[in-house]
This record gives structure tokens, sequence and C-alpha cells, in this order.
């Protein structure tokens, strides 16, 4: 099992007992305001580790929860997902955290994590972040993890977003 480790946090795989945790996440209505299905329930949180732990089987990678190092809570999750993009097959930098913890660094330090992962330790060549033009601190997010404006598209066909992509150096 891969796990990072940042200043604050410890991103690792999802585990069963994480649902407690993510509920508190995605269950949150201001967390899931950028989102094409709205707050997750509780069911819907276990449904999602379930899908976490077939990804990691699948692919050998996907989403990490991220887990605050003070307290040992989860408070969102930051990974990988994988989405064909006007018809080209992309890897995206993907994050939800807790707004216990917004506006303090912590979404920068988590994105940066997982992208020196995704380059250094998975061997992607590319990756980038779908974010909707009216979500500016994932924008923030982005453009501090290096990441540069695109284009912009639509996303599952339908929802209007920007592509924010970073290459190898």
């Amino acid at each position: 099992m891969n796990s990072i480790e940042t200043e604050r946090t410890v991103l690792r795989w999802f585990q069963k007992g994480d649902v407690d945790g993510i509920f508190s996440v995605l269950g949150n209505p201001e967390v899931m305001r950028f989102s094409l299905g709205g707050p997750y329930t509780r069911e819907k949180c276990e449904e999602f580790i379930v899908w976490c732990l077939s990804r990691y089987k699948e692919k050998g990678y996907g989403l990490f929860a991220v887990v605050e190092k003070e307290n040992n809570k989860v408070i969102g999750y930051c990974g990988f997902y994988n989405h064909s993009i006007d018809g080209k097959d992309e890897v995206e930098i993907g994050y939800r955290l807790h707004p216990s913890v917004w506006n303090k660094g912590v979404g920068t330090e988590i994105a940066r994590a997982v992208k020196d992962f995704g380059f250094n330790e998975m061997g992607f060549g590319r990756m980038i972040s779908i974010i909707e033009a009216e979500n500016i601190a994932s924008i923030r997010v982005a453009e501090k993890n290096g990441m540069k404006h695109e284009k912009d598209s639509l996303f599952k066909e339908q929802i209007p977003v920007r592509i924010y992509s970073i290459e190898k150096e």
C-alpha cells in the first residue's frame, strides 16, 4: 500500500473504517456544491470506499484518504481519477476537503504531494484537474500546483469546466 506524508497530513489508501470520516466531508453540502450528484448519504460513502478499494486492485492507484496528523481524522481525499476529455484519456488530480481546513494551504499541500507522487512514483507524464469556472478555491490550488489553464470543455458532456494541466519536466 502506498502512502504519502506531508507537513500536516498523511495520505493513505482508504479503509472500510473510514466511512464516518469521509461522510463528514462528502455529506457536506458546502463541499459538494461543485459535484454532479450533490451531498452523499452514508450509504453512498460506503459505496465510494468500495469503489476506491476496487480501483487500487484494478489500477494500482486511486484516491487517497487525507488524514490529519494532529488528530488522525479523515478530512477528505486527494488522488487520481481517470477521465476521457474531448476524446483523450487523462489522469486527473482530484481533491475534496472538509471546510475546517479550507483557506489554510492544506489543499495546495496535498495536491503538490499527489502531483509529485504521480510524476515520480507512478510515471505519469501529464496530469489535469477538471474545475468548474466558479470554483475559485480549486482553481487557486491547481495554479499553486503549477498547473495552467489549458482549455474549456464540457464534463460528461453537460457541465462547463476549465481544464488545468501540467506535464512532467
